[in-house]
């Protein structure tokens, strides 16, 4: 009972929601523009950076190493 109560108090609350409809229809002016047609060109100087970038094999080699340890626990146990 006390949710068809519910559910009929919400449906009269959405619908009385609905019923106020008492916005007024605001017309927009609409601007025209015209296309731009200029282009412009601009020089960009390149500069010449000799600098040497270093690059390893094994980059976190040591990483992974400290990361694959094994413990007495992971060795396999004969049956």
């Amino acid at each position: 009972m006390k949710t068809i109560l519910t559910l009929i108090f919400v449906l009269f609350i959405g619908v009385v929601a609905q019923a106020q409809n008492d916005a007024v229809e605001v017309k927009v002016e609409t601007v025209t523009m015209g296309i731009a047609t200029a282009t412009s060109k601009q020089e960009v100087a390149a500069e010449t950076n000799n600098t040497v970038a270093r690059l390893y094999m094994f980059k976190n080699s040591k990483v992974t190493k400290e990361l694959s340890f094994s413990t007495k626990l992971n060795r396999a146990k004969l049956a």
